[in-house]
C-alpha cells in the first residue's frame, strides 16, 4: 500500500538542505511514496530542487508566533490531504501542534518541550549516539528503536545550467575568468561570521590568481557584502540581496569554489557538490559540518569554542578575528588545486 507522509520542515535554509537524505531514505523504505514539505517560503526553492518531494505547503508562521486559529485552519487543510504519518523535524511544542490538529493518524518526532500528548511516536533522542543533526533527521524516518541506516547519502541540489547566460547579462557577471563565491553572512548571528577585512583580503588574492569573486546572501547581508568590496578595493562583486536562493543556486552551481561561514548557503554549496572552504567560529563541524567529500574546515579550535552563542560572551571574538586569510588561502589552493576550473569544464 502506497504511503502518504508528511514533514515539517526546518526553519533555517542550512538544516532544509540536510533533510534531504530523510526524504530519501523514506523513499527507499516506502516505494511509491507520496512526500509532502511544510516548509517556511525562503526554503521552497530547495524544496523544489529537490525530486524527492512532490509538493510543498507554505509555513506562514515565524518564530514565536502561536496564532492558534491560524494554525487551526491551516491544519484543516491539510487534514484533506489524508496523510498517513506526519514527522516534525523542528523540536519545539508549536512545530507539533498542526500535526495534532489535522488528525494524522502517526505522528513521529524527538521530545521536547512537552510534546508527550502531540506525539504518538516519540522518540528519545541520544545526542551521543546521533552527534550530527544530518544523523538526528535521517533517525525519524526509521521505525521506532532501530539504527539509522549508513552511510548516509550527501544531499544533492541541481543548478540549472541554461539559467546562467541570462543571469550573468542580468546581474552583470564577467563569466570569462573562473569565478569564486564567498558567503560571508552567517542567520544565526556574528559569532559565526568571518570578519569583513579578512574576506576582502581572501579576495585580493584571489583577484591576483586569476579569478571573480562574487559575494553571496540575503538583503540582510547586503551590509556586509559592501564591507567586504568597499576593503578589496573593487576586486569583489556583491550580490547579496541581488538573487533570491533560487537564483543563487544556479550561479553558485558555475563556480569552482566557495569559501563560507558555517551558514544556509555552505551547505546549499555542499549539495551543488562544490569544494568549500568552510569557517568554524562559535559553531561545530562535528555538528553541522558540509556534508561534502571536497571541504577543508578552518578553525581555531581555541577552548572557547565551540560555544554555540549568537554573540561572543567574551566580547573578542577570538576564534574568527584571529583566523587568518592565510589559512583560508591555503586550504583553497589545495582544494582548486585538485579541481579544474567551472569555465572549462563547460567547454
Amino acid at each position: 500500500m502506497k504511503k502518504k507522509i508528511l514533514v515539517i520542515g526546518p526553519s533555517w535554509v542550512g538544516d532544509s538542505v540536510m533533510a534531504q537524505p530523510l526524504y530519501r531514505r523514506l523513499h527507499q523504505r516506502h516505494p511509491g511514496l507520496e512526500l509532502h514539505v511544510f516548509a517556511p517560503a525562503w526554503t521552497l526553492p530547495l524544496l523544489a530542487r529537490m525530486p524527492e518531494v512532490a509538493k510543498s505547503h507554505l509555513n506562514p508562521f515565524g518564530h514565536g508566533a502561536l496564532r492558534l486559529m491560524e494554525r487551526w485552519k491551516i491544519a484543516r487543510l491539510l487534514a484533506r490531504e489524508k496523510f498517513d504519518q506526519v514527522i516534525v523535524l523542528p523540536n519545539s511544542l508549536k512545530s507539533a501542534l498542526i500535526p495534532l490538529l489535522a488528525g494524522i493518524p502517526l505522528r513521529t518526532g524527538f521530545l521536547g518541550e512537552s510534546r508527550y500528548g502531540l506525539l504518538n511516536d516519540a522518540r528519545e533522542l541520544d545526542e551521543q549516539a546521533l552527534p550530527m543533526m544530518v544523523e538526528r533527521f535521517c533517525a525519524l524516518g526509521e521505525d521506532k528503536n532501530c539504527p539509522v541506516l549508513r552511510p548516509i547519502p550527501h544531499p544533492q541540489l541541481q543548478a540549472d545550467g541554461s539559467a546562467l547566460q541570462a543571469l550573468a547579462a542580468k546581474l552583470g557577471l564577467d563569466l570569462s575568468r573562473p569565478a569564486i563565491a564567498f558567503c560571508p553572512g552567517a542567520e544565526y548571528g556574528p559569532a559565526k561570521r568571518w570578519p569583513a577585512r579578512h574576506f576582502a583580503e581572501l579576495a585580493k588574492r584571489f583577484d591576483e590568481a586569476g579569478y571573480s569573486v562574487w559575494l553571496f546572501g540575503s538583503p540582510k547581508d547586503k551590509e556586509i557584502g559592501e564591507d567586504i568590496a568597499r576593503l578589496a578595493e573593487g576586486k569583489t562583486l556583491n550580490l547579496c540581496g541581488a538573487t533570491g536562493l533560487e537564483e543563487a543556486i544556479d550561479l553558485m552551481g558555475w563556480v569552482d569554489l566557495a569559501v563560507c561561514n558555517d551558514s544556509g548557503l555552505m551547505h546549499v554549496a555542499a549539495a551543488l557538490d562544490k569544494p568549500i572552504v568552510a569557517l568554524y567560529g562559535s559553531s561545530s563541524p562535528d555538528f553541522t559540518p558540509p556534508l561534502s567529500d571536497r571541504a577543508a574546515i578552518v578553525s581555531l579550535n581555541l577552548d572557547c569554542s565551540p560555544c554555540f552563542e549568537r554573540v561572543c560572551p567574551y566580547g573578542h571574538t577570538h576564534c574568527l578575528e584571529n583566523l587568518q586569510p592565510e589559512m583560508a588561502w591555503q586550504a583553497a589552493r589545495q582544494l582548486l588545486a585538485a579541481k579544474p576550473h567551472s569555465a572549462a569544464e563547460t567547454e
